[in-house]
C-alpha cells in the first residue's frame, strides 16, 4: 500500500522561512507527479505547486518566486521550500501524488481522503492528512 507523510510545518513569522517534506512510502519503486495543495483559513483549497515525474515544476502565481519544490527520488521524497512567509500563506499543506505505472497499488488507511482538509475537488490517487503552517504578522 501507499502513504504519503507531511512533515515541517509550525509557526512562523512573517517573513520567515519553512520547509515542508512529502514522504511517499510504496512496496515498489515507481515515479510520481507530486502536488502541493493549501486549505486555508476559508476553507478554500488550492495548488501551491507541482512537480512532475520528469522534474518540471509549477507554481501558483501567488507562491512563485518565493517557494521552490525540489525532490530526492532515491528516498522518494518531495520538498516545498516556502521562504518570505506572509500571514496569507497560512494553511494545511498537504501534498498528493499520482504514480505513473499501473496498476496501483491500495491506499493506506491513513490515506488524507479519510481526513478533514482533503482537497477533494482535485482528482489525486494518493493524499497525505495535511500539516499546519501558520504565519504571524
Amino acid at each position: 500500500e501507499v502513504r504519503l507523510a507531511e512533515s515541517g510545518g509550525g509557526p512562523v513569522h512573517s517573513g520567515g522561512s519553512l520547509r515542508l517534506s512529502c514522504t511517499i512510502s510504496a512496496s515498489y519503486f515507481d515515479e510520481w507527479d507530486v502536488y502541493w495543495y493549501r486549505r486555508n483559513t476559508d476553507d478554500e483549497c488550492e495548488v501551491v505547486s507541482s512537480i512532475s515525474s520528469d522534474g518540471t515544476t509549477v507554481y501558483a502565481y501567488s507562491v512563485a518566486g518565493r517557494f521552490i519544490v525540489s525532490r530526492d527520488i532515491d528516498v522518494n521524497t518531495v520538498w516545498l521550500q516556502m521562504n518570505r512567509l506572509k500571514p496569507e500563506d497560512t494553511a494545511v499543506y498537504i501534498c498528493a501524488a499520482d504514480p505513473l505505472l499501473i496498476p496501483r497499488e491500495p491506499r493506506s488507511v491513513d490515506d488524507g481522503r479519510t481526513g478533514k482538509s482533503w482537497c477533494g475537488a482535485f482528482d489525486r490517487t494518493y493524499w497525505g492528512q495535511g500539516t499546519q503552517v501558520t504565519v504571524s504578522s
